[in-house]
């Protein structure tokens, strides 16, 4: 196997940069930079040589043995000063040491995965740590990378083998007399994990929306206030506003992080009924968008109309422009500022409801994986009531689940998947 290296902090300026090692020659690459190997998981400062004694740096040298790294090998990391001519220096004296290569985009976590370091829900967990950008992502994305999902997996195929095992009892022993019925504990154990895995499947939209984002719609007529109130919520001019109608002809989306979640608020064009083709495309756009969103809030003009988008039940209802149309409801205006305070926290509490709500199963590779399971259970099922006879079938299918629940944290059936999930993973991790 080769002895993979890489540059495991940002490029560019920095006070310190990391350099990661790992492999068979990671300790013997230590030593042909001219340092002295330190103790196991102990820092130590160390110079750093080019193959012609050139001193390149004095660096912090850390050595992980085999079995206590992250990837599973023998693993070092260079901390060295952070400047782009002493990062490129100590890569090249890496790349001229027989036995190394450049790492490739996530391979340091590959090989964490194919030394069973990590399952594969934790370095999808870990890819998410990465790209998270809010609280409630961070968050996620830890539950994940500690491994929740793979404990709950063992719980739920502990009770599915303990299931198998009573039905291959009474197989094993079909020609004698079997002394207790084995179908009471079996149906109580596809029960329990059923339970579990339904309301695991039924959280993973929630889950999903932390992950990636949720989205709430602003929606109403012409000149309702809607690109002002854009502007108001983004803090900036993220949308041109006008005093004529059809000015926005498009869905112009904004990113903010309301609560520690990750929101995206859509300012869509004004709904009415119009001849021009274009802002009708962008009427069409802006409607499809709203029924799409986690959340609309739909702003009225004076007359109180929504134009046939009919509001949902915990969607917010507001009247738009407050500080021009006097009401006794909820009003807002992006202009002055009324009401946009209570609407963000009105928006964060409903948001904040639904996230309460997601498990810990967190994208739709999960939610197949655990569809395949409550598919193959509710087939065992139906062959253990039928009785003795169908042991054999339901204890096969039983077996189907656990290997649904095999695949979700990557005993079995991942290739097809790793190439995809890596490619996401910078050089260095």
């Amino acid at each position: 196997m080769d002895t993979i290296y890489a540059l495991a902090t940002a490029r560019g300026k920095a006070g310190v940069a990391v350099i990661r090692l790992s492999g068979p020659d990671a300790r013997k690459a230590v030593i042909a930079l001219g340092a002295r190997l330190p103790e196991p998981r102990v820092a130590a400062v160390r110079k750093l040589h080019g193959a012609d004694g050139t001193l390149l740096d004095e660096a912090l040298v850390l050595w992980f043995e085999a079995g206590a790294s992250f990837t599973g090998e023998e693993v070092a990391e260079l901390h060295t000063h952070g400047s782009p001519a002493t990062v490129s220096a100590v890569l090249h004296a890496l790349s001229e040491i027989e036995g190394l290569r450049l790492a490739e985009p996530g391979e340091f976590t590959r090989r964490a995965l194919e030394n069973e370091r990590l399952d594969l829900t934790q370095v999808e967990g870990l890819s998410d740590l990465i790209e998270a950008e809010t609280e409630a992502q961070r968050r996620q994305a830890l539950r994940v990378l500690s491994g929740a999902i793979g404990a709950r997996a063992e719980v739920w195929r502990a009770d599915l083998i303990r299931a198998a095992a009573l039905l291959e009892a009474t197989i094993d022993f079909a020609d004698e007399e079997v002394p207790v019925d084995v179908s009471p504990e079996v149906l109580e154990l596809l029960d329990r994990v059923e339970a579990d895995l339904t309301r695991e499947a039924e959280g993973v939209s929630a889950a999903e929306r932390i992950r990636d984002g949720f989205e709430v719609a602003i929606v109403g007529p012409p000149n309702a206030g809607k690109s002002t109130l854009l502007n108001a919520l983004a803090g900036r001019e993220a949308a041109i506003t006008s005093e004529y109608a059809g000015t926005t002809r498009d869905v112009i989306e904004v990113r903010m992080d309301l609560g520690g979640l990750p929101v995206t608020v859509l300012d869509t064009a004004g709904l009415r009924e119009t001849d021009d083709v274009v802002e009708g495309i962008g009427i069409d756009r802006a409607r499809q968008r709203a029924l799409g969103a986690d959340l609309r809030v739909f702003l009225l003009d004076s007359n109180g109309s929504t134009l046939g988008l009919a509001p949902e039940a915990e969607d917010i209802v507001l009247q738009g422009k407050a500080d021009l149309h006097r009401t006794d409801g909820p009003a807002v205006s992006g202009k002055t500022g009324a009401g946009v305070a209570e609407l963000i926290a009105a928006i964060t509490s409903r948001l904040e409801t639904r996230a309460a709500r997601a498990a810990t199963a967190t994208r739709e590779r999960h939610r197949l994986a655990i569809l395949g399971a409550l598919s193959s259970i509710a087939r065992a099922r139906n062959q253990v009531w039928r009785g003795e006879d169908s042991a054999e079938l339901a204890a096969e299918e039983i077996r189907g689940a656990i290997r649904a629940l095999d695949s979700l944290v990557g005993r079995v059936d991942v290739e097809h998947i790793l190439d995809e999930i890596f490619s996401s993973f910078c050089v260095g991790k």
